[in-house]
């Protein structure tokens, strides 16, 4: 899977791509990730990439120029490749999202900056918008890093136990239940025996079940999904 990222700030990325799985991701050629300096395709002598809203306001906007001339480069027509940009005014990025776009070959991500891009790029060249939560970020960098990792551990040989990414929160619309480890007692708390009885299938009940509750008072919005 090859991941090009177009930003400002490759440079955020750095320690990041080093680290846990998604850097033996990397090491396994299961993903790529390739950067493309916006500021590269800047105008002007000063390579301006943003420019004042039209209407007045506050805050600045990504020129529409420099951003399509990155895609060109990318040549992202051609390949026909998924063209993603992520922004509080999209819907969430979902486990079925990931799911979904962990199997293409290749895509494309933009990172935001300051008041987004012209909504001309978002109308005519990117293909999905997707946000990571109700709050506003500086940039688009940390919700492409986030993706990158989503999509990352679910490639080929990447995790030790496949299953362990299937049985996550919202694999099956749920979220996960409690988990536990050694000791058996801590601090005068115990594991649920049902857990310790050897019995798998009240085990498998029973991490259903907490699935269901914890959904249910947490999350009562998926299981209306």
């Amino acid at each position: 899977m090859i991941i090009d990222v177009i930003t400002l700030f490759p440079e955020m990325f750095s320690s990041f791509l080093q680290s846990s799985i998604v850097n033996r991701a990397i090491k396994a050629k299961a993903v790529e990730v390739r950067f493309t300096q916006l500021r590269d395709f800047g105008i002007g002598n000063y390579n301006q990439v943003d420019d004042y809203p039209y209407g007045g306001g506050a805050g600045m906007v990504l020129k529409p120029e420099p951003v399509y001339q990155a895609l060109q480069a990318l040549k992202f027509q051609q390949n026909k490749r998924p063209v993603i940009f992520f922004t509080p005014q999209a819907p969430l990025l979902k486990q079925t999202d990931v799911n979904r776009l962990c199997q293409t070959e290749q895509l494309i991500i933009i990172c935001g900056h300051y008041k987004g891009i012209d909504q001309r790029v978002r109308d005519a060249y990117v293909t999905e918008e997707f946000s990571i939560g109700d709050y506003v970020l500086t940039g688009g960098e940390l919700p492409a890093m986030v993706f990158i990792d989503a999509v990352a551990r679910l490639q080929d040989e990447v995790l030790g136990d496949m299953e362990s990414a299937l049985t996550d929160s919202h694999q099956d619309g749920l979220l996960g239940c409690p988990q536990y480890t050694r000791p058996a007692v801590f601090n005068q708390m115990t594991v649920p025996d049902v857990l310790t009885s050897g019995d798998h299938k009240k085990i498998s009940q029973w991490r259903q079940d907490k699935a269901w509750e914890l959904t249910k008072k947490i999350r009562p919005d998926l299981i209306d999904e």
